[in-house]
C-alpha cells in the first residue's frame, strides 16, 4: 500500500538524468571551446624586450635570506653593547657601562631625585 501522494519516481528520475546529460554536454562543449582558444591563440607580432631577461635587483627592502642568523647576530651584539664599557661620546665625556654596574649604582646613590 502507498498513499496516492507519494513522489512520482519517474519524472524525478528523468529530471536527473536530463540533468547529468546536459552537465555532460556543457562540460563537453567548454573543453572543446578551450582546445580553440588553445589554438588560435593570437601570436604576438612584436618580440619581447630585451629588459625582461635582464634580471633586475627588487627595490629596497628585500626579503633577508637567512633572517633568524642575522636576528641572533643583532642580539648578540646588542648584548655585547649593553654588558660592556666603552665611550659614547669622548668629546662630552660620555660613557656607557654594563647594565648591572648601572642598576648597582643606582641602588647605591638612592636613585633620581624627584
Amino acid at each position: 500500500m502507498h498513499e496516492s501522494s507519494d513522489v512520482r519516481i519517474r519524472p524525478l528520475a528523468l529530471f536527473v538524468i536530463g540533468l547529468f546529460v546536459a552537465v555532460v554536454v556543457v562540460l563537453g562543449a567548454m573543453a572543446g571551446l578551450f582546445r580553440y582558444f588553445a589554438a588560435n591563440q593570437p601570436r604576438p607580432r612584436i618580440p619581447p624586450s630585451p629588459l625582461v631577461a635582464a634580471r633586475q635587483t627588487p627595490p629596497e627592502p628585500r626579503l633577508e635570506a637567512a633572517p633568524v642568523e642575522r636576528l641572533r647576530a643583532l642580539r648578540a651584539h646588542e648584548e655585547a653593547v649593553l654588558g660592556s664599557y666603552g665611550w659614547v661620546d669622548r668629546r662630552t665625556g660620555a660613557v656607557r657601562i654594563p647594565i648591572d654596574r648601572a642598576m648597582e649604582l643606582m641602588v647605591q646613590r638612592g636613585g633620581p631625585k624627584k
